[in-house]
């Protein structure tokens, strides 16, 4: 079974991530648009379990799909949609999960969404330490499910993913 936990932040968390962006861009070559940290470990200072979560924007989902052999190679376990329709998810290091990939065609909005949160946290420190906490006590509520551990964080996402549009609509980024 998975373990739900909080760490400190590290600056590591960011190596982790060049490592991979290495890993993976040789193998999407031309279809990659971008390719990006995001999630509770791109934001300094956030704890958060300790997964690197990494955004792709891509020009063909199709092509993408091509990929799933050359990314299982390098450890990723393509997960399809996984409850997101037009993303395309992997997940690696199995129940030690270590890196979760999340996949969009050029447009959609959950490029927006993840960017524009992402953005807002590492903006407003108060909210990221709020976000924190939330985040460790939900970690010692859920018992290692991570669908309850979701469900405790949704209101506050919810919530401050609107808001993090109007800071950016606000500030004009």
């Amino acid at each position: 079974m998975r373990k739900i936990e909080i760490m400190d932040y590290t600056p590591q968390w960011h190596e982790h991530f060049e490592c991979e962006v290495a890993l993976i861009s040789p193998i999407l070559g031309g279809n990659l648009i971008a390719i990006e940290h995001i999630g509770s470990t791109s934001v300094p200072n956030l704890a958060a379990k300790p997964v690197i979560d990494i955004l792709l924007e891509v020009k063909s989902l199709d092509v993408l799909d091509t990929c799933n052999a050359a990314l299982q190679y390098i450890g990723y376990k393509a997960k399809g949609e996984n409850g997101i329709s037009g993303r395309r998810y992997f997940q690696k290091g199995g129940d030690k999960r270590s890196h979760h990939i999340h996949a969009f065609a050029k447009g959609d909005e959950h490029l927006f969404e993840h960017r524009v949160f992402r953005d807002y946290l590492i903006a407003m420190p108060n909210t990221a330490t709020e976000y924190a906490q939330i985040k460790q006590n939900a970690a010692i509520s859920c018992n290692n499910n991570n669908a309850l551990y979701c469900e405790l964080k949704s209101d506050f996402i919810a919530q401050h993913l609107a808001l993090a549009v109007q800071w950016h609509h606000k500030n004009n980024l």
